[in-house]
């Protein structure tokens, strides 16, 4: 196990009725600003249950954040975050929403010339308001992580700073019962290779970050389908939702080789072509696994036993198994798992090649080794 610092500052609410935890977690002063999405949530009721909780309280609200947080849309809420002198903010949505929370909490308070240099050139964030946020649609983790993504026009560029974390979270499976089938396949395949992005690597004997991984991967694999027929069921939701907060709250990813080529890759496919995250995910990971299964063998394996329960069979079937096990399961989510099933062909390497040189995605894997041209041999496998 490789050496790690490992801090979690995030105080996480977690079941049903604890919305109500609000009311003690931000200041009674507070200037607050509740940060959402498209509206779905008057439509559920959860906004007319944080109003309750806000009746006494001075509090604003900034709506229209996108399932991509647009930087000029986040600009937006910036201004107005300074024109009402607000002072906390509350997120209420899922990871898009909490993305684009924690970007204007910093751009708030960045004292740069412009805000936009905290993503393209990782200028470093000296502070930012304090947030919470109350999750909807469990997928990014972003609810208690210091991560945030934003994209301005095809550019879908991510930051890192713990001034962004989350101060409280509220985990409520009841919120997530209004989600569409969409939503709910597409979060359970965003936790599964969020995941797999820390676990399916080479082994440095750190068993208890890898039984944590096959733990949650088994969960999300067993609980996933459940969730698309029953949908009313709030345990498995619960247990989704969960799932998603530790696949990417720091603790799995703690002493062990990350790799993130697959959500590289895939961040460029949905700047370029608008291609849900999740669903980038899904046509991208069975492609990684294929073009480094010698590489990845070891892990590839371990998965194979003991996450799918593949018991026979030599190495070269185990991992053909494996890769075709992998695809099947996001193939039930409702997810693509190929080019070909979001309608791009060749001619779209060219372009996903361009934008990653240019961002600078040249040097990807947990052993920094995958080029622009071992990026192309990816893409071509997932052609099909």
């Amino acid at each position: 196990m490789n050496k790690f610092t490992f801090q979690n500052t995030t105080k996480v609410h977690f079941g049903e009725g604890q919305i109500s935890k609000i009311s003690k977690e931000i200041p009674k002063d507070a200037r607050v600003m509740m940060i959402y999405g498209g509206g779905s949530i008057k439509t559920n009721g959860l906004y007319n249950t944080i109003s309750k909780v806000f009746a006494s309280r001075t509090w604003y609200e900034f709506s229209g954040i996108e399932a991509n947080p647009q930087y000029q849309t986040l600009m937006e809420a910036v201004e107005k975050v300074k024109l009402k002198r607000i002072d906390y903010l509350l997120a209420v949505g899922g990871g898009s929403v909490i993305d684009g929370a924690k970007f204007i909490a910093a751009a708030a308070c960045y004292q740069g010339d412009d805000p936009w240099d905290i993503l393209s050139k990782q200028q470093k964030v000296e502070s930012a308001l304090p947030m919470g946020c109350v999750l909807t649609l469990p997928a990014t983790g972003s609810e208690t992580n210091t991560g945030s993504v934003v994209t301005r026009d095809k550019n879908k560029l991510g930051f890192l700073s713990p001034k962004v974390r989350p101060r409280f979270a509220i985990l409520d499976p009841s919120t997530t019962l209004s989600l569409s089938k969409r939503q709910i396949g597409n979060g359970v395949v965003d936790a599964f290779v969020h995941t797999m992005e820390q676990y399916l690597t080479y082994p440095v004997n750190a068993k208890v970050q890898d039984r944590f991984a096959e733990g949650l991967l088994m969960t999300l694999m067993e609980e996933g389908p459940v969730a698309l027929v029953d949908q009313d069921n709030l345990e498995t939701r619960g247990n989704i939702m969960w799932s998603a907060t530790m696949a990417l709250n720091g603790l799995i990813g703690s002493g062990v080789p990350q790799d993130w080529t697959t959500h590289m890759i895939g961040h460029e496919l949905t700047g370029l072509f608008n291609i849900d995250h999740a669903r980038s995910l899904s046509i991208v990971l069975p492609a990684v696994m294929q073009f480094r299964r010698i590489e990845k063998q070891q892990k590839i394996l371990q998965y194979a036993v003991r996450v799918l329960n593949i018991r026979s069979g030599d190495s070269e079937r185990v991992i053909d198994e494996a890769i075709r096990m992998t695809k099947q399961f996001f193939i039930d989510m409702g997810l693509p798992t190929s080019l070909a099933d979001v309608d791009l062909g060749k001619e779209a390497i060219e372009t996903i090649l361009t934008s990653l040189e240019s961002h600078g995605m040249t040097a990807l894997g947990e052993r920094s080794d995958i080029g622009i041209t071992n990026s192309r041999e990816i893409l071509e496998i997932a052609l099909y």
